[in-house]
């Protein structure tokens, strides 16, 4: 994750902007503008890390909207400490060595942020190691909190799941409802097929057997089985590949911790789970600060 990108920024700068970081009246009225403090951030469960390299960032953003120096800074983390490890309960993620007021000022959007991002990381990790050994690979899609896309999808890498679309330019994939308003599964793909640009890939949403061999007939380069059964999706797979078609499969619809290795053990190459963005439980981190002396 390139953290000191444009978009990166700007979402940080957002976030301490809307909780009106700099303007935090109860700081400036209880804490001397000189003291020095040490914040260490501790996770208080087990989940898996992602999200460390926020924490420069907001520092570094506050002080230019703050317009003034306050000093040098150190975020301190141990060496086996970065995103995608698994982090048990009560350990120290990062301590931050700042003014007190900087600290206090981003201290709840940096863990709101964290803790979003290593709820993804944790709940992707949990269904990774569900299929493991099936070879299907998890994949997220895009359904994330307007916004934070590129960071929901960061968080889902670190779990050790897959990057699925990114935005609507990111690839073809013709849904029900372009199927619907375009005149059928035949006419769609004709028309994809003809405009689209060299090394897109016809991908089409099918719902039953019927639909998926029209979708064969008419050049389907890729299958996206939707809210179909385990065994639906195993014949479906069957089908597919006795019709000699060696083109990607994803499962969507339906899917969860408790049933997902059934379906990875239909034999789909790729599952789609909307829930690893749309329902993430965030983590929940602390941040515990002490005054220093220097």
């Amino acid at each position: 994750m390139e953290w000191k990108s444009r978009r990166i920024e700007a979402i940080l700068e957002q976030a301490l902007q809307e909780d009106r970081a700099t303007s935090d009246v109860t700081t400036a009225l209880t804490i001397d503008p000189g003291v020095r403090a040490s914040a260490t951030i501790l996770a208080r469960e087990d989940c898996v890390l992602s999200g460390v390299g926020c924490i420069p960032r907001f520092l570094a953003i506050f002080e230019r909207l703050d317009g003034k120096s306050s000093g040098r800074y150190e975020v301190i983390s141990h060496p086996e400490i970065f995103d995608g490890v698994r982090l048990r309960k009560g350990q120290a993620i990062a301590v931050i060595r700042h003014n007190a007021r900087v600290l206090l000022g981003c201290e709840r959007v940096m863990l709101n942020l964290m803790q979003r991002m290593c709820g993804i990381a944790t709940i992707t990790r949990r269904y990774v190691e569900a299929v493991e050994e099936t070879g299907a690979k998890i994949l997220d899609t895009r359904k994330t909190i307007p916004g934070l896309r590129i960071l929901d999808k960061y968080a889902v890498r670190c779990g050790g799941g897959e990057n699925h679309r990114v935005d609507l330019s990111d690839g073809i994939l013709i849904k029900n409802n372009h199927i619907s308003l375009g005149g059928g599964i035949e006419k769609v793909l004709a028309r994809a097929r003809e405009l689209r640009k060299p090394g897109q890939t016809l991908d089409i949403e099918v719902r039953n057997l019927e639909e998926l061999n029209v979708a064969l007939d008419n050049g389907a380069e890729s299958l996206l089985v939707d809210n179909m059964t385990p065994a639906e999706v195993k014949k479906a797979v069957t089908l597919v590949r006795e019709r000699g078609f060696d083109i990607p499969i994803e499962a969507s619809g339906g899917i969860t911790l408790e049933n997902v290795r059934k379906y990875a053990l239909a034999g789909p190459d790729y599952i789609s789970v909307g829930a690893l963005t749309h329902s993430a439980v965030a983590v929940d981190l602390s941040m515990r600060i002490t005054a220093e002396l220097y």
